[in-house]
């Protein structure tokens, strides 16, 4: 059984992108931490970058594609890219809604000191993993000692105005399972996560997005060492729920490589699975070309479509 072929099975002639609202940004692999999950295999030694001339690129492409809403920045940590600010700072010249996927431990680093108010400044919206709500999940997916400096740097955005009463300047927080499952019920475990996070650490946050874990890069050796990729792979396929179709992000965003590369989105990235004509930003003089085009489908996708279904923005349905 291939996602194609389920596809079908349930009256889907493939995937078409109608629109394209979101751009996505992959500004490159360099992260100050190196997570269990992680389907970027993103970490302190890798080296991958977008430069300056590819950022610039990318940002007159957008100019010439008005109907792009939404520009949305991830890596890595995507703060480490020196053109970072730039792209933050022209998309909201531009007026974009600019998100900004945080580690939030990036927040407290030595030399970004000011980055939280930049990106207050800015009224970027930031979307923060945190796989759990106790350190001893959260150290054993994303390293010792970063629950605890997540804490801190939800204070400090909450410090500056985020979430809180009469203020626009909004941060949603991610959940990825620490084993081989699905995600449980995004709305009932929001509200776990406030209840704790409120009263044991006076954090305030907007959404919590449940995202499923892709059996790509880190997370599918991880699979193979507790040999569960058989089980795994057969969960996401038992799971597939029609539902979600019409809701995958895929369908209405396009995901740009470090390196200028186009892809339908991050997951067929780091696959190295190109996308719509195998274009890149050097090709095209917008982003229009994108629309209208198949996607790329592979048996990965079953991850977007399993259960609630998952995708950038948390479940689905």
């Amino acid at each position: 059984m291939t996602f194609a072929s389920t596809l079908q099975r349930h009256g889907f002639d493939g995937l078409h992108r109608g629109s394209i609202e979101t751009l996505q940004i992959n500004v490159g692999k360099v992260c100050n931490q190196a997570c269990h999950h992680c389907h970027v295999d993103a970490g302190p030694r890798r080296t991958e970058s977008m430069t300056q001339e590819t950022a610039h690129r990318v940002l007159q492409l957008l100019q010439n594609t008005p109907e792009v809403q939404t520009v949305d920045i991830t890596g890595g940590a995507p703060e480490l890219n020196p053109n970072f600010r730039v792209l933050v700072q022209e998309s909201r010249r531009l007026r974009k809604h600019v998100i900004d996927r945080c580690n939030l431990t990036i927040l407290l680093q030595p030399g970004f000191e000011d980055l939280a108010e930049f990106l207050r400044s800015q009224n970027v919206t930031i979307v923060a993993s945190l796989p759990c709500y106790t350190a001893e999940n959260v150290d054993r997916q994303r390293g010792r000692g970063v629950f605890e400096l997540s804490i801190r740097a939800l204070q400090l955005l909450n410090r500056l105005g985020y979430e809180q009463p009469g203020s626009d300047l909004h941060l949603d927080l991610v959940f990825n399972p620490g084993g081989a499952a699905l995600p449980p019920p995004q709305d009932a475990l929001e509200l776990e996560y406030k209840q704790h996070l409120r009263n044991d650490f006076g954090i305030e946050f907007g959404r919590l997005l449940t995202i499923t874990n892709m059996p790509i890069h880190r997370f599918s050796d991880y699979l193979v060492r507790i040999g569960k990729q058989d089980d795994y792979t057969h969960l996401l396929e038992a799971s597939f729920n029609p539902a979600t179709v019409e809701h995958l992000m895929c369908r209405s965003l396009i995901s740009v490589s470090w390196d200028g590369r186009l892809f339908d989105c991050d997951f067929n990235q780091m696959l190295e699975l190109p996308g719509p004509g195998r274009l890149s930003i050097w090709q095209i003089d917008s982003f229009r070309p994108v629309v209208n085009r198949k996607i790329r489908l592979g048996e990965h996708c079953f991850g977007c479509t399993a259960g609630a279904g998952s995708s950038c923005g948390g479940q689905l349905q």
